[in-house]
């Protein structure tokens, strides 16, 4: 059985994946900007339309990406968790006013203002994980490094990127394939397993997957060397495209969507404050 993948290239036939691969990464960092600068909960909602709309148009499937968002929800239950139990009056601060909903213990309160915080908080996680998502499944890594140069990064340091980019699903199938041979000659990986004997268990596929990723890396370096890479300041691309409608349509979205997130921050305040 192939091993499932996370955070590699999915191809697809739409309109995201023919973006190039300079006007994905301007969104990317547009819309990054425009939902970090604001807690407005309106402003927020309108990012996380657009953000799901874009991941409907670029056809990827939810289950295709699962470990991530599954990732993404434990760490956003843990942080609402650590929040709340170094600061349980975080928002009554922001928002100015106290509504008590019930006495937990000691000095531990759950406010309507607390929850109102968390839950922005939250928004901020849906909001910018779909798109950090599809930045990273609707790019080709060679693409990716052609847009890093166009800005003005390193070809150098672009190119590094896309090997890298390429390198993680390799790893990942390297894994799959030392833990199947583990498994083939004894050693426990199983779920009914305890938790701990497989965590030990486990490290007896660190070294041969340490061994192979070296080995490869000092491949693709020889390779490197022997064709002259780096020896140049700059270098040509064969996935660099030029700009075309939608590319500008989706370059002004952005740019949208940063001036509104401004324009409400500077005019109404960073938080929505609905308790006044």
């Amino acid at each position: 059985m192939a091993a499932k993948t996370v955070l590699n290239y999915l191809p697809r036939e739409s309109v995201v994946h023919k973006l190039t691969g300079t006007t994905k990464l301007a969104f990317f960092l547009l819309f990054t900007f425009a939902s970090m600068i604001t807690y407005n909960t309106y402003v927020l909602l309108v990012l996380l339309a657009v953000s799901l709309a874009a991941f409907k148009l670029s056809r990827i499937k939810f289950r295709e990406v699962r470990f991530m968002l599954v990732f993404m929800l434990v760490f956003l239950l843990l942080n609402n968790f650590f929040i709340f139990l170094f600061d349980p009056d975080q928002g009554t601060t922001l928002y100015g006013t106290r509504t008590v909903l019930c006495h937990l213990f000691w000095r531990y309160d759950l406010t309507a203002e607390q929850l109102f915080y968390m839950c922005n908080i939250s928004l901020k996680y849906f909001v910018a994980l779909p798109v950090a998502i599809l930045f990273i499944s609707a790019t080709d890594p060679s693409e990716f490094a052609a847009s890093l140069n166009s800005i003005g990064i390193s070809y150098k340091v672009g190119y590094s990127v896309a090997i890298a980019l390429r390198y993680i699903p390799d790893i990942q199938r390297d894994y799959h394939s030392i833990s199947q041979a583990q498994q083939a000659r004894g050693v426990e990986l199983g779920k009914k397993e305890p938790f701990f004997k497989r965590l030990k268990n486990s490290v007896n596929i660190l070294l041969p997957l340490i061994l192979t990723s070296l080995n490869r890396i000092d491949t693709i370096s020889n390779a490197m060397e022997l064709r002259g890479f780096g020896k140049k300041s700059k270098r040509t691309w064969y996935t660099q495209r030029p700009f075309v409608r939608r590319d500008f349509i989706a370059l002004g979205l952005g740019t949208a969507l940063l001036l509104l997130s401004l324009t409400v921050t500077l005019r109404f305040g960073r938080f929505y404050n609905p308790f006044v």
